[in-house]
């Protein structure tokens, strides 16, 4: 079903920082004479980097699969995420979606999400919640048996994109390149995002980068990817967004063996059989 997008016009660039608040703004709906939206194509990449490694300290801690995880950009335009929250709110703000047009003025697609302060031990910066998602099935089922606890993410340009055909030309150098508000959870306001051409990972076990093994039992399972699995951020294309492996799982005197039987980008049904 062809989505219907309804945003209000974004007349200037917005400054970063507490300015970012004037993000909520009166304006007026795009109309067909507004130029045509450069929107983002997110493409789930095919998880890599497989461990295995206990979650926690001590003899009874859970076993874990980690893996590496990234979304690159492909599309005909950035995606563009900006957080913004009155005075005296803690800790979480709304994220907007800033779209670019055709000839005509940025547009705002607005409340796609939220960004949360996030503190670990490897992290205190903003993170956009439920960006990217990751569940393990049993194959032949569509249940999880596993889902992530992950925090969100730090949007940037951290890799450049070369396994996929882009819509429009890269950026000529990251755009994205801040921590996401690191050190500073006074902000009123932040932006993050990934440009045209690049792609933003991260690494196996890194925040909440792993799902957990202990209670499983063994068999084939389908370890799923996938980006805006809402389907609120705004794009050209949602059939790319999710991406997935195919394992088997045995265990062996206590501990998991994990073996990859096939892998499958574009899709989360690795279990489906090869036509």
């Amino acid at each position: 079903m062809k989505r219907v997008l309804i945003w209000r016009v974004l007349p200037v660039v917005v400054a970063l920082g507490a300015s970012a608040v004037a993000l909520v703004m009166a304006g007026r709906t795009a109309s067909a004479a507004d130029g045509a939206a450069r929107l983002p194509d997110l493409v789930q990449q095919v998880p890599r980097d497989l461990v295995i490694t206990r979650a926690g300290s001590g003899p009874k801690a859970p076993y874990a699969l980690g893996f590496r995880s990234a979304v690159s950009n492909v599309g005909d335009g950035p995606l563009v995420i900006e957080g913004h929250r009155p005075g005296g709110q803690v800790g979480t703000m709304a994220a907007d979606q800033v779209v670019d047009r055709d000839g005509s003025p940025k547009a705002i697609v607005a409340g796609v999400g939220r960004l949360r302060y996030v503190l670990s031990p490897d992290h205190r910066h903003w993170h956009l919640l439920g960006f990217d998602r990751y569940e393990l099935r049993r194959a032949g089922q569509r249940v999880a048996a596993v889902r992530d606890r992950k925090t969100g993410f730090c949007l940037g340009d951290r890799y450049i994109e070369s396994a996929h055909a882009l819509r429009s030309a890269a950026a000529p150098a990251p755009v994205f390149s801040s921590g996401c508000g690191l050190g500073e959870p006074q902000l009123l306001g932040v932006s993050e995002g990934i440009s045209v051409g690049y792609g933003d990972n991260y690494a196996a076990n890194l925040e909440g980068q792993y799902l957990r093994l202990s209670g499983l039992s063994s068999g084939r399972y389908v370890l799923v990817h996938q980006v805006n699995a809402d389907r609120r951020l705004h794009e050209t294309d949602y059939g790319n967004d999710a991406a997935s492996l195919l394992l088997q799982l045995r265990w062996r005197m206590g501990q998991p063996l994990v073996r990859i039987l096939r892998r499958c980008p574009g899709t989360d049904r690795c279990d489906r059989p090869v036509v």
